[in-house]
């Protein structure tokens, strides 16, 4: 009766540890669920990308609108009716005179006129 209860007690704890640390074991299975849902969470994210760009296609090929906003927004393109006003931070003025404080009013109203003249 002994060597069955140690024979059986052997062929459980081989099983036991068949089922936690062998390949094909729970950790293996629970390693493979992680990584499916991430792959679900990824795919969702993917599937809206692609709605969102084919719903961006639909607008370029059926509407001009669509077009000329993405043109304005990204190529900064105006109409020839329309006037272009860029406003430029104080740093980036202070950097176009070249850091100095020195320069006049006029001097700077000059430099502004010209800029927007080469713009246009």
């Amino acid at each position: 009766m002994r060597v069955l209860i140690a024979a059986l007690a052997v062929i459980l704890i081989v099983l036991q540890l068949r089922l936690w640390v062998a390949e094909g074991g729970l950790r293996e299975v629970w390693r493979l669920e992680a990584q499916v849902a991430a792959r679900t969470e990824e795919n969702r994210r993917l599937a809206e990308r692609n709605a969102a760009l084919a719903a961006e296609v639909e607008d370029l090929r059926h509407g001009l609108a669509a077009a000329e906003e993405r043109a304005r927004s990204e190529l900064g393109l105006v109409l020839p009716e329309e006037s272009f006003y860029q406003i430029v931070p104080y740093d980036t003025a202070a950097r176009f005179r070249g850091g100095g404080d020195s320069a006049s009013a006029e001097e700077d109203v000059d430099r502004a006129a010209a800029a927007v003249s080469s713009i246009r």
